[in-house]
């Protein structure tokens, strides 16, 4: 991939477990990952067991369905469509008392902040 060769994270694909992890490593520290990063073994169960791949992301709406699907991640992430879907979905509100509430959604000049539930 381009972006891996831009960031110089390139490498041959491993050939036992020593290596694997040795190139995740690499990976994490050359990303600059900063959350807690797990390794599967080398034969891919957890792969495998969860079927991780590809990445996407879904917008669930109130009643359940399905209103969103991205394309494959990360390069199929587009933030500005998922905003629309998020628009167009919970709908655009103005700021009242009444949005400041837990678990309520405020959509403004394309930011969209959502307040948890205590």
């Amino acid at each position: 991939m381009q972006s891996n060769i831009k960031d110089n994270v390139v490498f041959a694909s491993p050939k036992n477990e020593e290596e694997r992890a040795f190139i995740a490593g690499a990976c994490v520290r050359k990303l600059g990952i900063k959350f807690p990063s797990v390794l599967d073994e080398f034969g891919n169960s957890t792969e495998r067991a969860y079927t991780g791949w590809p990445d996407r992301i879904y917008l669930i709406d109130a009643q359940g369905r399905v209103v969103y699907k991205s394309k494959p991640g990360p390069f199929g992430f587009l933030p500005d469509e998922l905003s629309a879907a998020l628009a167009k979905t919970v709908g655009t509100t103005k700021k009242t008392e009444a949005t400041d509430a837990p678990g309520s959604t405020q959509i403004t000049d394309n930011k969209i902040l959502i307040r948890e539930n205590p």
